[in-house]
């Protein structure tokens, strides 16, 4: 195997591990049949199957991001919204939600099966509050480079449906929340900005579980490369960070590698210029990255994003070597125009939808 061909079989390990139809399926295996099935996120669609396939038919409601609901059985109801910025389905998805958990009956078990993506593909603003005014705040963060926490943060502040706001108007007696989480900590009040988040002194009774990490993914990855016969070199959460700051750091750690691996995961931000080209922040930081290792031998760089798909674009990251950087490469990484100039030189990573959404992974391979 090319180091290439090592980088991307560790990368898609990680991805592999933390899926959310095995993640959902192995977490119900105690769990009764609950008599609503409501799933939001990007790894709606796969944590919703697993759940249909194990309970059998049972009302089921998914919002997830356009192209994310593959394979879901004709009974299923299925919203696809607009992620990242949000669209007038994110509101019909949003308004949905809370419709099925108000009209659910005194007695009546829930089941909210929660990932990454939600706080864009699924809103009920409060009183007062727009579309418009929804798209421009999240388009401001996006521009602003903004961690997760912080976004969703502001987000809470405009929503009916966020920060435990779906499951308080929850009347019914149980509540199971199984959630994919894409944030550091993995705290289910920023999940999602907190749309499977208790209420304060909830009525109902139920429990809250964390079934799919960053964490599982990168320990997988690094189990992986071990199979291959390779040293892993560190396997840590260490990309929360301006993409343009990471590359500085992890760039000279990279031209300073031994042989073997190197795991890193998270969720980088950037700062958007006016007019920015086409791209996403782990595009970005790969061809940030193929500045720094420019002229290295025997050294590839997968990053990408773990539900298969990075910023507005169809491509989950980029893979390069000490080869990749060129001509034209400076002025695309300046102009947030990164995915089009990986793309023209062979160098983006494309899988489509992964079923999953656990922040973003790094793998370093040096053989």
């Amino acid at each position: 195997m090319t180091e290439e061909d090592m980088a991307r079989a560790i990368w898609q390990a990680g991805v592999d591990a933390v899926g959310g139809y095995a993640a959902t399926a192995a977490a119900l295996e105690d769990m009764p049949r609950p008599d609503r099935i409501l799933a939001v996120g990007k790894a709606a669609a796969s944590m919703a199957r697993a759940a249909l396939d194990h309970f059998g038919p049972v009302p089921c409601l998914v919002v997830t991001k356009d192209g994310h609901g593959a394979d879901l059985p004709g009974t299923a109801q299925l919203i696809e919204a607009s992620h990242p910025v949000p669209d007038a389905r994110s509101l019909a998805g949003g308004r949905a939600l809370r419709q099925a958990v108000e009209a659910m009956d005194a007695g009546s078990h829930l089941l909210l099966l929660v990932s990454g993506g939600a706080s864009s593909l699924a809103e009920d603003l409060v009183e007062g509050k727009t579309l418009d005014d929804l798209a421009a705040l999240n388009r401001a963060m996006l521009a602003e480079g903004l961690d997760i926490t912080a976004m969703n943060a502001r987000r809470r502040q405009i929503s009916r449906i966020k920060g435990g706001g779906l499951l308080a108007a929850f009347k019914g007696a149980r509540a199971d929340v199984l959630a994919i989480s894409d944030v550091p900590g993995d705290d289910l009040m920023v999940i999602g900005s907190g749309i499977g988040a208790r209420p304060a002194n909830p009525a109902f009774r139920g429990a809250a579980k964390i079934i799919a990490s960053n964490a599982i993914a990168r320990a997988a990855a690094a189990a992986r490369a071990r199979e291959l016969g390779l040293a892993v070199l560190g396997e840590e959460e260490a990309l929360h960070d301006d993409l343009f700051v990471l590359a500085g750091q992890i760039g000279p750690r990279l031209c300073a590698l031994p042989a073997g691996v190197l795991v890193l995961g998270g969720e980088p931000t950037v700062v958007l210029p006016p007019d920015p080209g086409r791209g996403g922040r782990n595009q970005g930081l790969a061809l940030a990255l193929a500045r720094e290792i420019a002229g290295q031998e025997n050294l590839c760089v997968v990053v990408g994003g773990t539900d298969g798909t990075d910023g507005p674009t169809e491509a989950a990251g980029g893979i390069v070597t000490g080869q990749t950087w060129g001509p034209g490469a400076a002025e695309a990484l300046a102009a947030a125009d990164s995915g089009s100039w990986l793309e023209r030189h062979g160098a983006l990573l494309t899988t489509g939808p992964t079923g999953t959404n656990v922040m973003d992974l790094l793998v370093a391979v040096r053989a």
